[in-house]
Order: structure tokens, then C-alpha cells, then sequence
């Protein structure tokens, strides 16, 4: 995966990191190419091999976590799991599936991101949520970082949508989040109040944008040096 260069991404990521009274904000938006070549090729086809499976092959999802977050029931509107009946007669949900192709995509650009710290080349499915429409995931982020710096936010929301939609036109996309267990979660540590990971798809461009976020709780992240390991002064008195 390639980090393809945004100005304007780089602008509104210097504006995600920043600290209130209630918590410290870390977050960044990124766009990265899915076009393989090289290492990813060979990388695909390794994990391929390793697991003798078809690379186009299917694996299940976990429900959508914005219908979680939202305290929608799978069934509920905007649900993409569909309801059969089964050879008895009862109603079943069937679970969302992604493509071993879209998953090593999804893998690859938490590589990207988060490398050297950590390594996500075997992250299964099911640590993964393909959710219902953009609009669901607005909701969500807006909700978060609303609640989190309302200042700092309620001027850079309509700013953050429309460069996202500008790179990777929205209206195309598949959405993807990460969730994984405490012990997979690189936002795992001590102090974390929350955080999402959003892969914006567009087959098309084969193009990832990538949104990610975590509150950290300023007590566990300034008590030793009052400089967050990301290097980055937090103000108190923000509001």
C-alpha cells in the first residue's frame, strides 16, 4: 500500500491532535493506493499459501459496529444482514462477507499506518465490520469528536466530509471498521476512553482512505513528561 500525498489531509491531521479538559484527541485521515506491486504482491500471495485458501474466496464479518454504537439490532433499518428462512421454517440472519483480496487491502493499510509498532498481516475477519452507509459512520465520528472538543470540531467538521469526499468520493464506497480484541488493539493501552478505525473503499480508484481516532485520558497521557507520544503539546484551557 502506498500513502498517496494529500496537503489537505496533512492540514486537518495537524488539527485532529490536540488536548481539552476531558482528553487528549489523536487522529489522522490518510489515502493510500491498492494497486500491488513489489513486497504487497508478494505478501498476498504468501498469505495465500500459507492458508491454502482461495485469494478470492469469501470470510465472514462481525456486525456492523455502528449499528452497535447506535444500539441498533442486526435486523434494524440500514442493516446489511439480510434475513432467510431455514429448512425448518425459522427466520435467520446471514452474516456480512468480505473477499480475501478486500481483507488483505484492509490489513495492509493498518501496516501502512501504524508500522513499525505493529504488525496486522494476520487479523481475521471477523476483527472486521463492513458497516451500512456513509451516513451511519458520519454519525458516529461526528458524535465522538463532537463530544470530545465540540470547539475544535464544530468548525472542522464540514471541512473533514468534504476533503474525504473529494479523495475517494463517498457515494462509491464500501466502509470497513477495525475492531479488534485489547490484546490486537494498538489503542489498547492504559487510558483510552475510545476510538474508531474507518477504511473508506473505492474499487474503483482502488483507493483506501483511511480515518482513525482515539480520546486518551489526560491524567495516563501527561503524568510523565506532559508531552503525549506523539510528541505534541496539549493545551488544558482548550475548549
Amino acid at each position: 500500500m502506498k500513502l498517496l500525498d494529500n496537503p489537505k489531509f496533512e492540514a486537518i491531521n495537524a488539527l485532529l491532535t490536540t488536548g481539552t479538559d476531558n482528553c487528549r484527541l489523536i487522529g489522522r485521515v490518510e489515502s493510500y493506493s491498492c494497486k500491488m506491486a513489489g513486497t504487497a504482491k508478494r505478501l498476498f500471495k504468501q498469505l495465500s499459501n500459507e492458508t491454502g485458501a482461495n485469494p478470492h474466496g469469501l470470510e465472514i464479518l462481525s456486525p456492523p459496529q455502528t449499528q452497535v454504537s447506535l444500539g441498533v439490532s442486526p435486523g434494524g433499518a440500514g442493516s446489511l444482514y439480510s434475513r432467510s428462512q431455514s429448512d425448518d421454517g425459522s427466520d435467520t440472519a446471514s452474516c456480512d462477507t468480505i473477499s480475501r483480496k478486500t481483507l488483505f487491502y484492509l490489513t495492509a493499510t493498518l501496516n501502512a499506518s501504524f508500522y513499525p509498532d505493529y504488525d496486522f498481516s494476520h487479523a481475521k475477519s471477523q476483527e472486521f465490520s463492513r458497516e451500512p452507509n456513509v451516513q451511519w459512520v458520519k454519525n458516529v465520528v461526528d458524535s465522538q469528536l463532537i463530544s470530545a472538543a465540540s470547539g475544535l470540531y464544530g468548525s472542522l467538521q464540514t471541512q473533514l466530509w468534504a476533503t474525504i469526499d473529494e479523495e475517494i468520493k463517498l457515494p462509491e464506497c464500501e466502509i470497513y471498521s477495525y475492531n479488534p480484541d485489547l490484546s490486537s488493539d494498538p489503542y489498547g493501552e492504559d487510558g483510552c476512553l475510545w476510538s474508531f478505525n474507518f477504511f473508506f473503499y473505492n474499487k474503483r480508484l482502488k483507493r483506501i482512505v483511511f480515518l482513525t481516532c482515539r480520546a486518551q485520558s489526560p491524567i495516563t497521557s501527561f503524568q510523565d513528561s506532559g508531552l503525549g507520544s506523539d510528541g505534541v503539546d496539549w493545551d488544558p484551557d482548550y475548549d
